[in-house]
């Protein structure tokens, strides 16, 4: 029996370049919860960020894993939420402003704030954020940040490098690659994967009672983590590796799909 599904927002559920999911996938949501079934986001996305992708239906993400794991809600309850210390993005920091094309944002809420780095570079990166950015001259101090990236306009080849260095230099931080010139910044031990485990405690299920669906390198920890993980047929060759099953394509509903069938207790994946 299935108890809780969560799936990825973006190239998952929601194709690139929209803004909200379609009606077939809130429905199917709804379909999952009326079955029994927990069901929400795991996303990259901040809480707040999530709401009117949904529409509004605060049923679609009352349960979420959101922030790659530094907010966790259970039925509308928050049961987790972190927040960065500044020392050891400011080792970040020290070492990104070193590599061409690079720099590092920290949010408060939605306002993403230039901590390192070159507008030019965050436009070819990530061009939403740089319409909003704030410069800043280092780590802000005067608010608790709840989010924040590493960006490398250079392209993926060096997006990974500067991310394996990261990982090996910077204590109390973890990096991975969400994009080819964009990659997200964690505590320590804090990913989606250890956002599942925190909400199959409080539900009181396996981890084999629950099924992910993803397509990208925010999405491996739970891929690799979850037992009956669902890559998307558009999804990265890592996020492909790292699931256990796959199904169609992001823009075809293919997770509307599968969630359906796993409403009606059917078993939708055979490869």
């Amino acid at each position: 029996m299935v108890k809780l599904v969560l799936s990825d927002i973006d190239g998952t559920i929601m194709p690139h370049g929209q803004k909200t999911v379609d009606e077939r996938t809130r429905q199917a949501f709804h379909m999952a919860l009326d079955a029994g079934i927990h069901i929400g986001p795991s996303t990259g996305r901040g809480i707040d960020w999530v709401m009117p992708i949904f529409g509004g239906d605060d049923a679609c993400y009352a349960t979420a894993v959101a922030t790659n794991g530094l907010q966790v809600y259970l039925d509308g309850q928050k049961i987790r939420e972190a927040f960065f210390d500044p020392e050891p993005l400011e080792h970040t920091v020290d070492i990104v402003r070193g590599v061409p094309g690079a720099g590092v944002l920290c949010f408060d809420g939605y306002t993403p704030y230039l901590v390192c780095g070159e507008k030019d570079a965050l436009q070819k990166s990530f061009p939403r954020y740089a319409e909003t950015c704030v410069k800043v001259d280092g780590v802000p101090r005067d608010f608790r940040i709840g989010k924040s990236n590493v960006f490398c306009a250079e392209g993926e080849e060096a997006t990974r490098a500067l991310v394996a260095r990261l990982n090996e230099e910077v204590e109390g931080l973890d990096f991975d690659v969400a994009l080819a010139t964009f990659s997200n910044v964690m505590p320590a031990g804090i990913n989606k994967a250890t956002g599942i485990d925190l909400l199959c405690e409080r539900i009181g299920c396996s981890i084999q009672e629950v099924v992910v669906f993803g397509d990208a390198g925010n999405d491996l920890s739970m891929l690799r983590h979850v037992p009956n993980s669902v890559a998307v047929a558009n999804a990265t060759e890592e996020a492909t590796t790292a699931a256990r099953w796959h199904t169609g394509a992001c823009q075809d509903g293919a997770v509307a799909q599968a969630i359906e069938l796993l409403a009606a207790d059917e078993w939708p994946f055979a490869y």
